[in-house]
């Protein structure tokens, strides 16, 4: 019985090349995030994106160090040496020095020492912003000052970094800045909620002080400066009988009784000082 021959295996087909897909959206990647191009991902509020020199601004950030220690510079630039998506692109050595650098460089990011001679990091940021400066402030102090925060972020800073935490933190705290969300480790978020309350505070007291009448105000001045009833009423031409009566008006309106009260309040409010 004849063998039979085994077929012939089928010819290869070509395969039928899938229709050319539409580019992709091109990704950039600013810090940790990926934000898809297009007209709605350019209107995102979370990242700005400018171009420079015919490129996307956040294919790498670019960092400016400001701090009046070389040794310091030189552990932070080794930090963000390890990330691939940021570049250190210049270093100053006071706040004088941090201005100029950044109206020539125009980073993204400024890692800015809030202690520094001829210029504090505070003053430099202000400076930054009233001449259009667009980088993002990224504050390094030594400390959580808790009265400094808040008048820091209304300035306009982005972020607050402890330096004892840089080592661990500052690669994630100057993406995220870059990205256009603000950076608070726990410990400053906490005294920024203190900070807050105590802002609360002290606004209620100045609307209660705000309600007492003029001559009300002076003589709650004249007790927490340490002035007898006598001794005020010759100030202000009247009796002592008349300034206790004020005291009870006082009392009854804002709840101030013994010395120590006025004085608390006057320190709170900053009354002393004006």
């Amino acid at each position: 019985m004849p063998t039979q021959k085994p077929a012939a295996p089928a010819a290869p087909t070509r395969a039928t090349a899938p229709p050319a897909a539409a580019d992709p959206a091109p990704v950039h990647r600013v810090g940790l995030l990926d934000v898809q191009g297009g007209d709605a991902a350019l209107s995102a509020p979370v990242v700005s994106f400018r171009r420079r020199e015919g490129r996307m601004r956040g294919d790498v950030i670019r960092v400016l160090l400001a701090d009046d220690h070389a040794v310091v510079r030189a552990g932070l630039k080794a930090v963000l040496g390890s990330a691939k998506d940021i570049e250190v692109v210049g270093e100053a050595k006071n706040g004088r020095e941090a201005v100029d650098a950044a109206l020539r460089l125009d980073p993204d990011v400024i890692v800015m020492d809030l202690s520094m001679d001829e210029m504090s990091g505070a003053e430099a940021t202000r400076e930054l912003m009233s001449r259009g400066s667009t980088a993002h402030v990224l504050i390094l102090t030594m400390h959580t000052e808790e009265e400094a925060l808040v008048p820091l972020l209304e300035l306009g800073v982005s972020g607050y970094l402890v330096k004892n935490a840089a080592d661990r933190e500052l690669v994630d705290a100057v993406r995220m800045v870059a990205a256009g969300e603000p950076f608070l480790q726990a410990a400053a978020a906490r005294a920024l909620a203190k900070e807050l309350r105590r802002r609360d505070a002290r606004s209620g007291e100045r609307e209660q002080f705000e309600k007492l009448s003029e001559r009300e105000r002076a003589i709650l001045k004249s007790i927490a400066q340490g002035y007898s009833a006598p001794e005020i009423g010759e100030k202000l031409n009247i009796s002592a009988k008349t300034v206790d009566t004020y005291k009870q008006r006082i009392q009854e309106k804002i709840g101030l009784k013994h010395r120590h009260d006025y004085v608390r309040f006057a320190i709170r409010l900053k009354l002393l000082d004006e």
